[in-house]
């Protein structure tokens, strides 16, 4: 049966893994962390001087290398003169040379997100006219190729080996202690471990090249690696080799002089020693994901980090176990199955743990998506769907195992006390039999021997004149008596007996145990639970790779502001806002603009204009300006202008601190009582 089942098992793994390997084929290169938000000059832009740097703004802090920003010539020569500089809040600069001639010019930029992430791409814009140019700007991004693709499968491998390593443990010292002893159990946790180190180390190596050129033969450059290692990850990544050695220690214990231990005292306490490393272990396993990912970086990061440290040692505790659970079913030996009890509190260990998932994930989910909406119109959204859905479909199968469980229960308690004594007198009488089998053939031998001896008695008389064959009977019957090459062989067949007896034994308590229909539907039901995880997890790995819901909406309105914008921007850089008002008083209508010059981080000038619905101008009793960015939670800050001349007021000196999709707010009074707010976003920086 063992022979049948696990050949099944191993194909529908690796079915599975095979499908899980497609979708993360399928989900193409991973998705920047970090969104361009604004640019200086626009992506399109054709301005009348060539400017004297170029600035990109991004959604959140980046990471910069030498040639992080480069401006490329219409003929693909660099004209950027010296290193990328962090110029104010998010908003990065590279000077270029003075005096560019008039065409279309490149701008290419690659950093790494505050997230661990690698961002790229390119744009182009023109000086005096459009013209040619010999610059691809398609393919910038490092992410996609074999490089991308095997830091992509190393953080799924890292993220099953936690899961399978952290659970496997879990589920031996909460739910069946005795699994401490079995051959496949300790398997299955090394493995997990074996797995997440190679996996860890592989990533360190990738790491250089993933964020940098994307080639395979940079992947052993130790100039990259060390780069690497003055990083947040690769920090991380090292982090995780130390507590992956306090792992191992952990693991030779619990498989070694915990099995071994027979004190039920001195157990108990190393129960609970090993309980309180392993979370400490485990917990920090799960934080060299959550410092450097996600949760380190936006909205409440102090609250994300260990919010996200919990999500993972929730996932570790329901799936790894229930992949535990799974070899026990059918790999663990026939002698030691797993009982009713341990199943019943591997139940409540799971249940435990999806709620603490429900918790923490909706946490999570509000945290990356910020608004309804994004579960659709957002990548990151429609995966979190995806996530979900399996997430439902699998807690409807456990409760159907839940179910298997109640039964297994039941059943053991009712039936086995009626079953265990025909057995064992069944176990005897086979044992009987096999017995009279291997002594058979000293009872014939023996009943042999009298009969000669009978013979001889009775014979003598008649066989006098044959004394001499008769003396030669006697030394037949000593040699027969010691031992020979026929006792040999019967003590030979009598052990070979015993070991196929010993077989059938094995295999009957097998056909028992697996005859029992209560354990045959837990099994089924479990193998259920762990294909859906493993394509779960699949699902999880890319959703860690995607941009943010809320970073890209953000980037969208961003883009959309600055095209909104464009149209009111002059050639000079300017920012021109029109917008109309209506206090509701006689008087009351009219045209406010705004002119902020040149509308970059920093010092700005502004006029505001007040003109009749015929395009007169006229004085009115105040207007006010104030500026705020939401997406940062910045301002309002307030401008009060100078009156310059009838329906003229100027500011000099307005301070623009970051770049970003601002909310330009105008109070206008027309009278003692009459008064109107009107507001406009536009991108500034």
């Amino acid at each position: 049966m063992t022979q049948t089942i696990a050949p099944r098992v191993r194909t529908l793994v690796l079915l599975l893994l095979a499908a899980a390997c497609a979708l993360l084929a399928g989900a193409g290169p991973a998705s920047a962390h970090a969104a361009v938000t604004g640019s200086d000059p626009g992506q399109g832009a054709v301005v009348d001087k060539a400017p004297a740097r170029i600035s990109l703004t991004f959604s959140e802090q980046v990471a910069l290398s030498d040639d992080s920003l480069r401006v490329l010539d219409p003929e693909g020569k660099r004209v950027d003169t010296a290193k990328p500089a962090n110029v104010s809040g998010t908003t990065y600069a590279v000077p270029l040379h003075s005096g560019l001639p008039d065409g279309t010019y490149t701008v290419a930029y690659q950093v790494v997100s505050a997230d661990s992430h690698p961002v790229a791409g390119a744009y182009t814009f023109s000086i005096g006219a459009p013209s040619k140019t010999s610059v691809s700007v398609s393919g910038q991004s490092t992410d996609d190729g074999v490089v991308g693709w095997l830091y992509g499968f190393g953080r799924y491998v890292s993220y099953a080996g936690f899961i399978v390593m952290a659970g496997g443990a879990a589920f031996v010292l909460a739910c069946w202690q005795r699994g401490s002893g079995v051959r496949p159990v300790q398997r299955y946790v090394v493995s997990g471990w074996v797995a997440l180190t190679a996996a860890t180390l592989a990533l360190l190596l990738l790491r250089g090249s993933f964020t940098g050129s994307g080639k395979v033969a940079d992947v052993f450059d130790l100039s990259l690696l060390g780069q690497v290692l003055q990083t947040k990850t690769g920090a991380a990544l090292v982090s995780r080799l130390l507590l992956l050695a306090a792992a191992a220690l952990f693991i030779a214990v619990l498989f070694g002089a915990y099995d071994k231990r027979e004190d039920a005292e001195e157990k108990r306490d190393l129960t609970f020693g090993l309980a309180i490393g392993g979370v400490v272990v485990a917990a920090g396993l799960a934080a060299s994901w959550a410092m450097s990912e996600h949760a380190s970086v936006g909205l409440q990061a102090g609250i994300a980090m260990p919010v996200d440290v919990l999500h993972l040692l929730a996932v570790a505790a329901w799936l790894g176990g229930l992949g535990a659970l799974l070899v026990v079913l059918y790999l663990a030996p026939a002698g030691t199955p797993v009982d009713a009890p341990a199943v019943r509190r591997f139940s409540q260990v799971a249940f435990g743990s999806v709620l603490a998932l429900i918790a923490t994930g909706t946490y999570q989910s509000w945290r990356q998506l910020g608004s309804w909406s994004a579960f659709t119109d957002t990548r990151y959204g429609q995966l979190l769907l995806a996530k979900i859905a399996l997430v439902v479909v699998l807690v409807g199968v456990a409760w159907i195992s839940r179910r298997w469980t109640g039964r297994l229960a039941e059943a053991a308690s009712v039936e086995v006390p009626e079953v265990r004594e025909p057995e064992v007198r069944k176990k005897e009488r086979v044992g009987a039999r096999a017995d009279g089998a291997d002594g058979a053939g000293d009872v014939e031998a023996a009943a042999a021997a009298a009969g000669n001896g009978d013979a001889s008695g009775e014979g003598s008389g008649d066989a006098s004149g044959e004394g001499e064959g008769g003396d030669e009977a006697a030394p037949g019957r000593d040699t027969d008596e010691q031992p020979g090459p026929d006792e040999a062989a019967d003590t030979e067949r009598a052990a070979q007996l015993a070991r196929q007896q010993a077989a059938r034994d094995a295999a009957q308590r097998k056909r028992i145990r697996d005859a029992d229909p209560n354990r045959f539907g837990l099994r089924r039901s479990v193998l259920a639970e762990a294909g859906i995880a493993v394509v779960l997890l699949a699902v999880t790995t890319v959703l860690t790779q995607t941009e943010p819901g809320r970073t890209e909406q953000e980037a969208k309105a961003a883009a959309s502001s600055s095209a909104s914008a464009s149209a009111d921007t002059g050639a000079s850089g300017a920012l021109t806002l029109n917008m109309p008002f209506d206090t509701g008083g006689e008087d009351g209508k009219g045209i406010v603009t705004i002119d902020l010059d040149p509308a970059r981080v920093g010092d700005n000038e502004m006029h505001v204009y007040v003109e009749r619905p015929n395009g007169r101008a006229f004085d009115i009793p105040e207007v006010k300006v104030e500026f705020t960015l939401k997406a940062k939670d910045i301002g309002p800050l307030p401008v009060v202008p100078d009156h310059l001349a009838t329906g003229h007021w100027s500011a000099n000196g307005v301070q623009i601190p970051m770049a970003g999709d601002w909310q330009v707010d105008v109070t206008v009074r027309t009278s003692d009582i009459d008064e109107v707010t009107v507001s406009k976003n536009a991108q500034i920086g």
